[in-house]
């Protein structure tokens, strides 16, 4: 999908319609008071205060109407320099954009843009005429707290989007209705894959079929993990605040963890896994021999989020990071990292996922070490990139402040991009917590240290999943396998039966639907399941030792004997 803030075009079209929605809302709601609207990846976006009333979804429909009025009208978009003064006077009614005017640097030029009778504080760019504002849409309201502060009063945030022609509008909607039917959280829950309860937002829970697929990508995890000469360790869900003010969680990110106190002490649930991996590495003597140390751990963290930003698997407020830290000499970095992105390429492929690496560079303030040592970093990053066969893209300043980082951006089926995996240089755990190893001159050296993430979480990776393949998983994923539907149970069901056994010795996850129910209904529900394999066991298939089966979303009928359905469905289990 095209990203509407990054396209030249595209951006001042959505800046601009985001002011044409501003100026509707005013007509409709003469009291309304705005605080900002921005363009965003998809679309735009404005915070507005409607003194008391409250926008429903259905009120869209109404404020579009006003807003082709305008349009049609034809204005120019006339940009204005002003003062601080003329700024302060001209939007003295309303406090949102004073509060804006205020807090600008002084030496900052204001602008405002006019059209019409509405004229908005905005540092632009914008389109010539509201007359190229013709193909938009509304999307959704939601509440939006002013300045992203929860003390601060909710404001209404209304979502749209703009284009250059009906056709691309056409496209981006039904894109959307493609993607609302993947939600992964209503196709969680008619799969039953996973629950979420009021007893604990942000707590997923996993359903009996859910636990199928996560034990699935689990086990695939250590499978491949043992092969590329990782080992596994589990460190404790809790931890002394003194670990995290050595590390440094305590002052930078304490507002997102959650506390407890034991023996009078204060105990926090980890956020990360980082700092008990470096208890792990500090528990014994390490040779230069030993490096580079390769240290998996699948584990479950806890991070407090805001109840608004929750959402199903994707923001949650635990999940279990698929984490590893590798320890290693200067002189083995590229080399290691070399070998992490054909690791990580080879697990996404299995998956169907392509994907783009973004190299995050040395951020402009807050950051620790020399520029000299971030820019060997940065240039040790890149080449490994190259090596491995791949472009980077370069995301300028925006490394953690311990080091630059590779980021692995996976296309999904719909060409959603999700940032998934990533690889983190760190020297600043190693010195925290004073991390040696003896070199070979017989002298303490500190080792340097990749943080990295191949699913992410294994909760949000999950999610991903379901909407990339819209709930109809493959064979090597599917909770079931193949569902076994005897045309009429009191003639075919022993031997429906039969075949069941015979499937679950192969080791495959089968299910009976031998219910006293008409066939047809039977084949529409596995259908509606998902289930990639149906057989339809009758009199031909009971008197022949064979099966008969659809895939999922086809009606054709294929005919095997049973050890050659095995064969054949075997050879799609590719993990």
């Amino acid at each position: 999908m095209i990203n509407i803030k990054e396209d030249e075009r595209l951006n001042p079209l959505n800046h601009s319609c985001a002011h044409l929605l501003a100026q509707a809302v005013r007509h409709l709601y003469p009291n309304a008071k705005f605080w900002v609207g921005p363009v965003i990846d998809n679309g735009f976006y404005y915070d507005m205060d409607l003194d008391g009333v409250v926008i429903k979804e259905e009120d869209l429909n109404k404020i579009e109407k006003e807003m082709k009025k305008i349009q049609k009208d034809g204005k120019k978009i006339i940009r204005q320099v002003i003062t601080k003064e003329e700024a302060l006077s001209l939007f003295k009614e309303d406090p949102y954009k004073i509060d804006l005017i205020e807090n600008m640097n002084e030496d900052e030029e204001i602008t405002c843009y006019t059209q019409g009778d509405f004229t908005d504080l905005c540092r632009g760019p914008h389109v010539d005429s509201v007359k190229e504002l013709k193909y938009f849409k509304l999307l959704k309201v939601s509440g939006a707290y002013y300045k992203g502060d929860s003390h601060n009063k909710m404001l209404q945030r209304v979502y749209g989007i703009c284009f250059d022609t009906e056709e691309d509008l056409k496209e981006y909607l039904n894109f959307l209705e493609e993607a609302k039917k993947r939600d992964h959280k209503k196709l969680g829950k008619d799969l039953e894959l996973f629950m979420i309860s009021e007893y604990g937002p942000g707590f997923p829970f996993f359903l009996p079929k859910g636990m199928i697929l996560r034990n699935i990508l689990e086990n695939f995890w250590y499978t491949e993990h043992t092969k590329e000469g990782y080992d596994f360790v589990k460190t404790p869900m809790m931890l002394s605040r003194e670990l995290w003010e050595t590390s440094g969680h305590w002052d930078n990110y304490r507002d997102n963890m959650y506390t407890s106190e034991i023996d009078e002490k204060t105990f926090a649930i980890k956020p990360m896994n980082c700092p008990g991996g470096m208890l792990v590495y500090k528990n014994k003597l390490h040779s230069y021999k030993d490096l580079p140390l390769r240290i998996g751990e699948l584990g479950q963290v806890h991070r407090h989020e805001a109840s608004g930003a929750l959402n199903g698997l994707f923001r949650v407020r635990t999940f279990t990071q698929d984490d590893a830290h590798i320890f290693m000499r200067e002189d083995q970095i590229e080399e290691e990292i070399v070998r992490l992105i054909a690791f990580i390429d080879r697990v996404y492929k299995i998956f169907g996922l392509s994907y783009e690496i973004e190299l995050s560079t040395r951020p402009e303030d807050k950051f620790i070490g020399t520029i000299e040592s971030w820019d060997r970093a940065e240039s040790i990053l890149k080449k490994a990139c190259h090596q491995a066969g791949h472009d980077c893209k370069i995301n300028e300043g925006d490394g953690a402040f311990y080091g630059p980082k590779l980021d692995f951006h996976i296309k999904d089926s719909l060409g959603r991009v999700w940032q998934c995996g990533t690889i983190q240089l760190d020297n600043n755990l190693p010195e925290r917590f004073d991390l040696t190893y003896v070199d070979s001159d017989g002298e303490k050296k500190r080792p340097v240290m990749l943080h990295r993430v191949i699913f992410g979480s294994i909760e949000r990776f999950i999610g991903i999943l379901i909407e990339h393949y819209a709930g109809a998983f493959p064979v090597f994923l599917a909770p079931v396998q193949i569902k076994v539907i005897p045309v009429a149970s009191e003639h075919h069901s022993d031997y429906a039966k039969l075949v069941t056994e015979k499937l679950k010795e192969a080791n495959l996850r089968v299910e009976l639907d031998d219910r006293n129910e008409k066939l047809g209904y039977r084949l529409r529900e596995a259908q509606t399941s998902k289930v990639p394999y149906t057989l339809i066991l009758g009199d031909k298939e009971k008197e022949s030792k064979t099966v008969s089966y659809r895939k999922y979303g086809t009606t054709e009928t294929t005919t095997l004997k049973i050890d050659e359905f095995i064969e054949h469905i075997n050879s799609e289990i590719i993990i």
